[in-house]
């Protein structure tokens, strides 16, 4: 789960981090209160959304003199009229897509003297199954290009959990980052402060882009992204509480309340599987036959009737979808209630796509009988590379 800056700064803030004074801005007429409340001279004014490269990003039907979603401010009446432009537009960054994002929240902050940029970063590292910590002296806006062109300008080290993080650590990014002097200590100080956030929060990811070095020698945090391990969402009341469901694709939303694990993807192939490796290897099979997923969807060990004919609905929703795969391998699972499953959806919703399911494992004769009986349009198939080639020959066809 993700949250937008302004709740991040609110979240680093309670923990002692250094951050700018800022207010987040729902409605256009609060704008003008909201960046009275700051002291200038200068105000930041930031669309919020989960996306990256706000500073270069566009909106749609952009005016002429529109910079991004990142602008700068050189007073109260200026602050709020670029808030009240952003409030309700369309934001397309790299990373929405050309769809962009809609912008319904803003956030005004006080301007920042920055004598230097710096990035960093805290996140899981799936490879020694560590908390890591990525720095570079190269912050800012173009620090995906720093890590994909000069990557010896990163460094990136773990922390070993049998020890525990020490001031050595915090050090270890001081000297890395060319701080001096009180900085270090600063430093020593941050690491700490977002290593305890971290792990008392159960992030995934915690990332400060940019740490500035202010024209006063101090650290601030200048913008903050975070991402919260989704299974231990529960154990924290306080972040569900930040979700915004506005910014999530509707079709993982619905899937998510039906406990099921579905990632939208931007293929023609919606497929139904049940167990995650099984459901990377049909992605894996379409995509050598020719064609492209539209999508992840594991529908679990354990999928009643009804979790599958919602299944079924969420990815018939999509418009991208021109075939469906189903591939069940019972073991706890069973076939006849993938079976019925499919049936039930398919009465409900309609069938204007090709449908090939593969069925094996527990009662999957039963299965077979079912699906046969039901006089659908199903094309069937015997093992995993038939089921793949069919389809996409379907679809394309």
């Amino acid at each position: 789960m993700n949250i937008h800056e302004y709740q991040a700064k609110a979240l680093l803030r309670s923990y002692g981090a250094p951050v700018s004074d800022g207010r987040a801005v729902m409605k256009a007429e609060e704008a003008k209160t909201a960046a009275g409340e700051m002291d200038g001279p200068l105000w930041v004014v930031k669309a919020q959304i989960h996306a990256g490269g706000r500073g270069k990003g566009h909106f749609k039907e952009a005016e002429a003199g529109e910079k991004g979603g990142v602008r700068l401010a050189k007073s109260v009446e200026e602050a709020a009229s670029l808030a009240k432009q952003m409030l309700g537009r369309t934001l397309v960054t790299h990373q929405t897509g050309p769809a962009g994002k809609q912008v319904n929240r803003i956030y005004i902050e006080d301007g920042s003297d920055i004598a230097r940029e710096l990035y960093l970063a805290v996140l899981v590292d799936r490879q020694t199954s560590r908390i890591s910590f990525v720095c570079s002296t190269e912050g800012g806006m173009d620090i995906e290009e720093v890590a994909a062109n000069r990557p010896e300008k990163i460094l990136s080290f773990s922390v070993d959990p049998a020890t525990g993080l020490s001031d050595f650590h915090g050090r270890r990014v001081a000297f890395a980052l060319g701080l001096e002097g009180n900085q270090v200590k600063q430093c020593v100080g941050l690491i700490r402060t977002l290593y305890k956030l971290f792990v008392e929060k159960d992030m995934e990811m915690l990332e400060i882009n940019p740490l500035i070095v202010g024209t006063d020698g101090n650290l601030k945090c200048l913008d903050a992204k975070m991402g919260f391990d989704g299974n231990a969402i529960y154990r924290h009341p306080d972040i569900a509480a930040l979700r915004d469901e506005t910014e999530e694709d509707p079709k993982e939303l619905a899937a998510s309340k039906f406990d099921l694990n579905y990632i939208a993807l931007d293929g023609e192939i919606g497929c139904m599987v049940n167990g995650a490796g099984l459901a990377m290897a049909t992605m894996d099979i379409i995509k050598l036959y020719g064609a492209e997923p539209a999508n992840f969807l594991d529908v679990g060990g354990g999928a009643t009737k009804e979790k599958v004919t919602e299944a079924f609905k969420i990815i018939t929703s999509d418009p991208n979808v021109k075939g469906i795969l189903v591939n069940i391998f019972g073991g706890i699972m069973r076939c006849d209630v993938i079976a019925e499953g499919v049936i039930a959806a398919v009465k409900e919703v309609g069938l204007q796509v090709p449908l090939v399911v593969r069925l094996e494992g527990t009662n999957v004769e039963k299965g077979k009988e079912i699906i046969e009986g039901s006089g659908l349009n199903v094309i069937a198939a015997d093992n995993l590379s038939d089921a793949a080639q069919k389809i996409v020959k379907a679809v394309k066809g």
